[in-house]
C-alpha cells in the first residue's frame, strides 16, 4: 500500500495519538475519525433537545427561572 508523509504540530498530533488504541496505527486512527461537515447551529441544538425527553421538571426550570430573576447584578463583576 502507497504511503504519504505529512507533519502536524505538535497539538494535533497528540490528539491523534491519545485516540489511538493499543496496537492501532494512525492510518486506522484517522480512518474511524468522525469530520463533520457543518458545525451544529443552535436550531440543529434545539431539535436535538426537542426529540429527547428531558430529565429537568417544568417545576424545576420554572423556580431556576424565578431564582434567576431575583439575582442582583453585582456592581463589579469582578469580585463577588
Amino acid at each position: 500500500m502507497a504511503t504519504k508523509t505529512i507533519s502536524l504540530e505538535i497539538d494535533a498530533y497528540e490528539r491523534l495519538r491519545t485516540a489511538k488504541k493499543p496496537g492501532e496505527s494512525f492510518s486506522a486512527v484517522v480512518r474511524r475519525a468522525v469530520f463533520p461537515e457543518d458545525p451544529p447551529t443552535g436550531a440543529f441544538l434545539l431539535d436535538v433537545y426537542a426529540r429527547r425527553a428531558s430529565r429537568v421538571s417544568a417545576e424545576y426550570l420554572e423556580s431556576v427561572e424565578a431564582a434567576a430573576a431575583h439575582d442582583a447584578i453585582p456592581d463589579d463583576p469582578w469580585t463577588s
